[in-house]
């Protein structure tokens, strides 16, 4: 077993070599954004997110990481264990502390076990299953849980002990659209009409959306987009405001290469926004707001405007995040996620595997049942209108 070892945080292991392991992975594991939460306080102790990635080095350079977490809550995971930890504490278990491997706030799917391109990935993959493993038991952890995590990174983590659990998001698609009216011809002609209706009704209330990409975006749309964000928390009575305008202005000076703004204008004012971000073939939405309660302007600045952006780009899918049935109906079809659990308490495991085994069977009915239901047309018959 190789030497491993918990840093004090992302921030303080070397930039380069942290992003060589993310490489192609989500931009949302890059060193930029993960010491961005850090420096700004949103991902630290007193937030119930204590950074520490396990990380091994070979020559003295990083060869493999997870990032790790110790958690003293279950805020801002959007894998929701509340229930479990209720349980423990029935049964006089502790649940907290316990290790949290992913992205603070952010259900996007990405790799968990990071390794160097150049390195064995299946035997480091399972050495850091079994190092997270460990760390629960020599530490008197309740367990670990690698959230939203790759399909092919359940096997690793099965065979260290850990438990999967399956969730559902919905993706939209490029399936090579020239443009928005080639993606709405895909729709039955009722959807396609309501689609055609909503994205009028925006520019009857005088509305433009505006869509900006890396150094497009001026720094003078930083603060209306934090604003936007915070108005969304301060507006929903599940609302929690994880992030801060210092977050927003670290994107702002060393992540906005990577960053998409859709902004509403209602004459010269931004009225709403949303905070996009892009990597490879990929745009993944995050943060939305608004100040003003205009009809349909969240389907558009959220959705349509985001589509049409991977169309005119060449992007292959659009990820909006977690939950949202109403986008089943706009075109964003039903997906998989993944993540993976391991409890120390033999007790508190048993329990909750008998609770997955079920929650498993019905994801993947409640997948094939959305697909078999998508709101664009099969492709078979996409296939025979276009021949």
């Amino acid at each position: 077993m190789p030497e491993f070892e918990l840093a004090d945080g992302v921030s303080g292991l070397p930039r380069e070599q942290w992003n060589a392991l993310v490489g192609d992975e989500s931009p949302f594991l890059e060193w930029e954004f993960l010491a961005s939460l850090e420096q700004s306080g949103c991902a630290d102790g007193d937030c119930g997110w204590l950074p520490r990635p396990l990380v091994a080095r070979e020559h003295g350079r990083l060869v493999a990481a997870c990032p790790i977490y110790v958690k003293g809550n279950s805020e801002g995971e959007f894998v929701f264990d509340w229930s479990w930890a209720d349980a423990a504490a029935r049964a006089g278990i502790d649940y907290y502390p316990k290790l949290l491997v992913g992205v603070p706030f952010t259900p996007v799917a990405g790799a968990r076990l990071l390794v160097a391109p150049e390195a064995p990935r299946a035997q480091w993959q399972s050495h850091l299953a079994a190092a997270l493993r460990q760390l629960c038991v020599d530490n008197d952890l309740s367990g670990a849980h690698v959230n939203f995590c790759r399909e092919d990174e359940l096997a690793p983590l099965e065979a260290a002990g850990f438990q999967t659990r399956v969730g559902v998001q919905y993706h939209w698609h490029n399936h090579g659209y020239d443009d928005f009216e080639a993606f709405l011809a895909d729709f039955r002609s009722k959807r396609r009409n309501q689609i055609r209706r909503e994205r009028r009704a925006l520019s009857e209330q005088g509305v433009r959306l505006v869509a900006r990409t890396g150094d497009e975006i001026g720094d003078e749309w930083f603060e209306p987009m934090f604003r936007f964000y915070r108005e969304t928390v301060q507006n929903h009575f599940y609302g929690r405001q994880y992030l801060n305008r210092d977050f927003f202005e670290r994107m702002r000076d060393h992540f906005r290469h990577r960053l998409v703004f859709i902004v509403a204008m209602q004459g010269d004012e931004p009225v709403a926004g949303t905070f996009n971000v892009v990597k490879g073939e990929a745009l993944y939405g995050r943060y939305w707001g608004a100040s003003r309660p205009l009809r349909h302007l969240h389907f558009n600045v959220c959705y349509y405007a985001a589509a049409e952006f991977c169309i005119e780009h060449g992007l292959a899918r659009f990820e909006p995040g977690a939950g949202g049935d109403y986008k089943q109906v706009r075109g964003f079809d039903a997906h998989p996620t993944y993540s993976a659990h391991f409890l120390t308490d033999a007790r508190l495991a048993h329990a909750v595997g008998r609770f997955l085994d079920a929650e498993r069977r019905d994801a993947h009915e409640t997948v094939e049942w959305l697909r078999e239901r998508s709101a664009l047309k099969p492709t078979r018959e996409r296939a025979s209108e276009t021949s």
